[in-house]
């Protein structure tokens, strides 16, 4: 006999869309009661799609590309918190081989990302110049999952602030190139110079974004740009502006500038009508497994409870193209014991969490 699980709801299948029940046959949500005899395990609670983290980093931490075992574990931190849709915003090590593991979240890899020369992190991407941007951006369009990302700007030592990585008609070049090969372009921004380029440029995605002005709020919303906030990581600016004030005391100052108004910054975007979604920039200095953390800054930034899940939830599973709590689809989903649209602390103590149609925790 098949197995079955039976999910008796409620069943969030969207912000106001819920169901009674639905049944998992054969690792695949259905919401037609199955017929014939089966072995059935019954899971009550409210039910919500597995979480999205929209910016996160398998396979990377503070000095470049980890082993394989510590990528494994960052995975399976975010699984057991209940993320099951990562995209990973960059990194350097090759994370092809998790699509093959059924027991770690479904993964949108953007291959490596691509900086300017001496303009980034250490380690963490390729470096080069404008003239080789184009070719690297094909590049990399063809060895991720649908997505580039750039390192829009950063700090410039001549200026001591932060300054835009690329000419604009280098990154209009660019970013026409990666549509050409069919793969979406975003970018880390976190002043604002480079939001406008990338705006003229027709980037599809903003990472960070902490440089919204009104005028580039203004060509978000009128083209559709997305962003992914990462509140939590903007967090860490106090302290990156502190070990910079010697050196760099504009750079400095402009970082906590932007710390300050992030919240009101972020609020902003969202009456504007862009589209935003959680990202927590796990990786690198900032731990996995904090979506939820993601989504309660959300709400310090304007949102309500189901706002801030949608944009960790149905939303960001739209934007990525995978689906959510449909029809056929892979049953990728939490069980909770409260409803997280009116409480997302619900969230952070799932009654089960189910991949792939098995239970994982």
């Amino acid at each position: 006999m098949a197995e079955v699980l039976h999910l008796t709801g409620p069943i969030l299948r969207g912000p106001d869309e819920v169901v009674g029940q639905a049944w998992v046959i054969g690792g695949r949500l259905t919401f037609e009661r199955p017929a014939g005899s089966h072995d059935v395990t019954t899971l009550a609670g409210h039910v919500v799609p597995g979480l999205v983290d929209a910016h996160s980093h398998i396979g990377l931490d503070g000095h470049g590309a980890t082993d394989e075992a510590t990528a494994e574990q960052q995975a399976l931190t975010d699984r057991d918190a209940g993320t099951l849709l990562i995209r990973d915003a960059g990194s350097p090590m090759d994370t092809r081989w998790v699509h093959d593991r059924d027991d770690l979240p479904k993964l949108v890899r953007a291959g490596r990302h691509i900086a300017r020369t001496r303009r980034y992190i250490r380690n963490y991407a390729w470096e080069v110049e404008p003239e080789q941007l184009v070719e690297q951006v094909r590049l990399e369009a063809r060895s991720g999952d649908g997505w580039v990302k750039l390192v829009g700007d950063w700090i410039d030592r001549d200026r001591g602030d932060l300054a835009p990585c690329w000419p604009v008609d280098v990154l209009t070049e660019a970013i026409a190139a990666a549509h050409e090969e069919g793969v979406r372009v975003t970018a880390h921004c976190f002043g604002e110079e480079s939001l406008h380029d990338f705006a003229a440029a027709g980037t599809d995605c903003i990472e960070h974004a902490t440089g919204l002005t009104p005028e580039s709020l203004e060509a978000f919303a009128a083209q559709g740009i997305s962003i992914v906030p990462t509140l939590i990581n903007i967090d860490t600016f106090p302290s990156i502006a502190a070990t910079a004030e010697e050196k760099f005391p504009g750079y400095a100052a402009h970082m906590r500038d932007l710390h300050a108004r992030r919240h009101a910054t972020i609020g902003a975007a969202r009456e504007a009508g862009i589209p935003i979604y959680v990202g927590t920039d796990a990786g690198g200095t900032i731990a996995h497994g904090l979506a939820v953390d993601e989504m309660e800054e959300l709400v310090t930034a304007g949102f309500s409870p189901v706002e801030a899940l949608d944009a960790g939830a149905w939303a960001a599973r739209a934007w990525l193209r995978h689906p959510g709590l449909e029809e056929g689809a892979d049953a990728d989903l939490l069980v909770l014991d409260g409803d997280p649209r009116l409480d997302l602390s619900a969230l952070r103590a799932p009654r089960a969490i189910v991949l792939r149609g098995r239970t994982v925790s």
